[in-house]
């Protein structure tokens, strides 16, 4: 359905793209991720929605039902690891999965006119970014960074030293600024859309998922 409540004049014409679209319901489109990533640990997968009737399908629009916003390590590719298709998730990649004006802007308009129901944090074993941070090691990604210090700044904290345990703060600090944007604060409050953070082990290919 097309969701109208909320829409700028500034973006009113994306809006009319929205129209048809279908919204899944969050807790299905979390099912189908799950699905999909024990299908890639278990060598199994499907490869779904990626043929030219599909690619024909989505040329006059996208239906998105899930946002990624994840890290750029050629490793953890969304679509991959959770055995989807053309069109069926809207990624946002950036190091150490950071959620700046720029990251929060693309994931307002996913939901806001695309109709995701979903939006995923994910995160991942040895994350580089993360790692830097820990370091003191940031003169080349000041402006990542920048959005990591906070999570690393609660673990020391907690005496926390662990890298994949920082990797998973970094994850939950960043759902949590993205349920303040007051854009997707409107829809989880009508539990029509929901955020969950994701931690990615390299080793196994398995999601571990974090409300």
């Amino acid at each position: 359905m097309l969701r109208e409540k909320g829409v700028s004049m500034r973006g009113w014409w994306f809006a009319l793209l929205a129209v048809n679209l279908v919204s899944m319901e969050p807790d299905a489109a979390l099912e189908r991720l799950q699905k999909g990533n024990q299908r890639y640990v278990e060598d199994l997968l499907e490869h779904p929605d990626r043929t030219s009737e599909r690619r024909s399908a989505i040329v006059a629009k996208q239906n998105p039902f899930a946002v990624v916003l994840g890290c750029s390590d050629s490793r953890v590719a969304p679509e991959i690891v959770f055995d989807q298709g053309v069109g069926d998730l809207f990624v946002v990649r950036v190091a150490g999965n950071v959620a700046g004006p720029i990251e929060i802007d693309s994931i307002e308009y996913a939901v806001e006119y695309l109709n995701a129901s979903l939006i995923v944090v994910l995160g991942h074993q040895h994350c580089g970014a993360v790692d830097a941070v820990m370091q003191g090691k940031t003169q080349d990604i000041e402006a990542i960074a920048e959005h990591i210090r906070p999570a690393i700044a609660q673990c020391a904290q907690n005496k926390v030293t662990s890298l994949d345990r920082c990797v998973k703060e970094n994850v939950l600090f960043v759902t949590q600024a993205l349920r303040k944007s007051s854009v997707i604060q409107k829809w989880v409050e009508e539990k029509k859309v929901r955020v969950v953070g994701g931690y990615y082990c390299l080793e196994t290919g398995k999601v571990e998922w974090m409300d």
